[in-house]
């Protein structure tokens, strides 16, 4: 009886898989290390066992498992999480990814590869592998650790970015030259097709699985998944994307739904054993002769990794105001390149346009700088501890100061937030109205036959039908936000009417056009000019009417998009420098020495040195909670200490109760801000009791740091003076609101 090779062939990469991560597994080292082992052994440059016969098959399936790979990234990160992040992380991602660039670019060249080989070269090591990171910070114990979030922020932000680098460089690969105009279509094209996908999939998505979730049983959660991916997977490649931005912006889409873990659990089997198979064919493509062969550049390129990385991702986290620790461990911790940048590499032959070497370097540079990842987490801290021991006291109080400075809320003017507004308003409702004008000229009118010359009543038909989905959003391009606060309190200051009016004039103008791109779609040059007045004339007779439909569109799509977020809740982390405190949020569990006590009988702060910030009990919030508040079985605190206060603080729980410390989940949006007190601000001179910061906004001071000197929990009475830098937990609303009246 004849077996197809595909079988014969899986079964020996999946054999030989097993076994290599169970010595992998053994030895503690990370398994995808193991499969790229099993990948070697089972390719054609090795014959200590079979050989793989039907490496096409392979290869597809490998493919499937880049899929499956990206699918689960994407649930894994969400434009929620990408809000997130902030500043910090973002600032630090774009320069570490930068440098990066230009690093692998200059050793290739020095090497004296060709310009692509070294483009290439620059991508591959340009992103952090967020499979060994995660695994790394498992087993060194270190996720909850304050450096972690900025680490995970990066990672956010290198996804995102590795996402537009293949755009790119396969924009790049197809014209084989630097052509500026070609980069920027390709980018304004993503970002074209990523808005429409988000906003579509954020307004239909949720509500669907919403809506059958009474029918929607595990097999068919994960049907539905799994096709919604592939479908996505269609339309990036009809766009003339990867298969690859397809799975990850669906992964992306589905995370703000609240089915996003389960479909991440149900989705994980599926995506570990595809992935073995992709891990499996790198492995398949690594020729020994070819890195003995490359020993030196392999040496060069992994030195260029570690330090370029570390001190890139240093700097940029020094840049964007984070204290020297975390961004000294944040810059070790990101020291080697994973998974993104074998799909780099992949792409890289794929399309025929990098030499044959480049790709088992890159996989040797991984396998190297993943043994090394656990051992530079270790010593980073005793690195940064030399670091800060060698920097003279000046240069560590200035970037002390300059760390405080960037995170102090400043007023934020009105022409910022109207324009800022105007910007927002202007690119997402012309990239709805055309996308909308598109598919119903290009699908829709095809459809119906509107496109033959004796067809004009379908014509008309399907432009009405257009026309009246375009409506709300023609309406809020326009109007949307002309009657705001901001916008008010320019109008207020004469002098600034003018060019208000024109900025409003503006949007007139951009939504006369665009219904002018609409009608010139479905009718004659003569008969679009009356159509278009037509229109602008039933828009403004209308316009109560379409308020009323845009308002119950908007408000749909952001209680989509925000439901998961209410029903889980978040928490922003921030941390306390320079006494390295972050914030940590416990469930006290039933059988906890904290249950029935008042916080005054715990005397967590004298015992511990840690400060309770907020307890969610239910579906009420106590912030800044007084000493008389006692605790209860299934009360969410959120508590504020360095690492090894709070890791005490697990340690009394589970000692004392025999039970597992309190874990970590996500909750209110209680944070850490600090701010600097500069001359002419109203809170210098007073008390923190007179300042009313706790009345106020219900949070805490928790540090000044004065002249050098800390204060931790300093007293009410102690006077704010000019140059403190003061630390405040509460929550983020309530501290914007106070400090930026007090620094206006």
């Amino acid at each position: 009886m004849h077996l197809p090779p595909l079988i014969t062939d899986l079964a020996l990469i999946l054999a030989a898989a097993a076994v290599t991560t169970l010595i992998f597994k053994r030895l503690k080292q990370p398994l995808v290390l193991g499969y790229i082992v099993a990948g070697l052994l089972v390719g054609p440059h090795v014959s200590l066992v079979p050989t793989v016969t039907d490496e096409a098959n392979i290869q597809t399936w490998s493919e499937i498992g880049v899929i499956f790979l990206l699918f689960s990234l994407g649930l894994e990160f969400s434009f929620r999480k990408l809000i997130k992040v902030g500043g910090s992380a973002s600032i630090t991602a774009v320069i570490e990814v930068g440098i990066m660039l230009l690093l692998g670019y200059a050793a290739g060249r020095l090497l004296g590869w060709s310009a692509m080989d070294s483009i290439f070269l620059g991508g591959i090591l340009s992103v952090s592998s967020t499979t060994i990171i995660i695994r790394a910070f498992e087993e060194l114990g270190v996720k909850g650790q304050q450096f972690a979030g900025l680490v995970f922020g990066i990672l956010v932000v290198e996804d995102l970015v590795a996402i537009v680098l293949l755009v790119l460089l396969s924009t790049l690969a197809a014209s084989r030259q630097f052509a500026g105009m070609e980069m920027l279509g390709a980018v304004v094209k993503l970002l074209f097709f990523l808005i429409i996908w988000f906003v579509a999939g954020i307004f239909f998505l949720p509500t669907l699985l919403k809506r059958t979730r009474n029918l929607m049983s595990e097999e068919t959660l994960l049907v539905t998944s799994i096709g919604l991916c592939l479908l996505m997977v269609v339309l990036a490649t009809a766009a003339g994307f990867s298969p690859a931005l397809g799975a990850f912006v669906m992964g992306s889409i589905l995370a703000e739904t609240t089915q996003a873990e389960k479909i991440e659990h149900m989705v994980k089997p599926v995506k570990e054993l595809f992935g073995a198979v992709f891990f499996v064919s790198v492995g398949m493509l690594i020729d020994p002769a070819m890195i003995v062969k490359y020993a030196g550049p392999v040496a060069i390129i992994t030195v260029i990794t570690v330090v370029g990385k570390t001190l890139s991702t240093t700097i940029g986290a020094l840049v964007s105001g984070q204290p020297l620790k975390p961004a000294v461990q944040a810059g070790m911790s990101l020291a080697q390149i994973g998974e993104f940048s074998f799909i780099i590499a992949t792409l890289g032959l794929t399309l025929g346009v990098t030499s044959d070497f480049l790709y088992p370097i890159a996989v040797a540079v991984s396998a190297v700088t993943t043994f090394t990842t656990p051992f530079l987490i270790k010593v980073s801290a005793p690195v940064y501890a030399r670091v800060a021991a060698i920097l003279p006291h000046r240069w560590k109080t200035t970037l002390n100061r300059y760390s405080a400075a960037t995170q102090t809320i400043s007023a934020v003017s009105d022409w910022k937030l109207l324009l800022r507004a105007y910007f927002m308003n202007i690119v997402l409702f012309s990239v709805i109205i055309i996308a909308i004008v598109l598919l119903a000229a290009y699908y829709v009118l095809p459809m119906t036959g509107g496109n033959t010359p004796d067809h004009h009543w379908a014509r008309i038909a399907t432009a009405l039908v257009t026309l009246l989905v375009l409506s709300p959003f023609l309406w809020a391009l326009v109007f949307r936000g002309a009657t705001s606060k901001a916008s008010a309190n320019i109008w207020r200051q004469k002098k600034y009417r003018g060019p208000l009016v024109l900025l409003r004039m503006l949007r007139v103008a951009l939504a006369v056009m665009l219904i002018g791109f609409f009608v010139d779609r479905f009718f004659s040059t003569a008969v679009a000019l009356l159509v278009t007045l037509g229109v602008i004339g039933l828009l403004l007779v209308m316009s109560r009417r379409l308020q009323t439909f845009y308002t119950s569109i908007e408000a749909r799509f952001f209680s989509n998009f925000n439901e998961r977020e209410t029903r889980v809740g978040g928490i922003n982390k921030q941390v306390l420098a320079p006494w390295d405190a972050h914030l940590a949020v416990i469930a006290i569990q039933p059988t906890s020495p904290a249950v029935g006590k008042t916080l005054q009988e715990l005397a967590l702060r004298e015992r511990f040195g840690t400060n309770l910030a907020l307890i969610r009990r239910g579906g009420q919030q106590l912030a800044a909670p007084g000493g008389t508040e006692r605790l209860y079985p299934g009360d969410v605190v959120t508590v504020i200490g360095t690492d090894e206060q709070i890791n005490q603080l697990n340690r009394f729980l589970e000692e004392e109760a025999g039970a597992p410390p309190g874990k970590s989940v996500s909750e209110h949006d209680i944070v850490l801000r600090r701010y600097l007190i500069k001359n002419g601000m109203p809170l210098l001179g007073k008390t923190i009791r007179q300042a009313g910061i706790r009345e106020q906004t219900q949070g805490m001071v928790l540090g000044i740091e004065r002249g050098g000197q800390r204060i931790l929990n300093p007293e009410s009475t102690t006077v704010l003076e000019e140059g403190d830098i003061v630390w405040v937990a509460g929550s983020d609303k309530r501290l914007s609101e106070f400090f930026k009246r007090t620094t206006a």
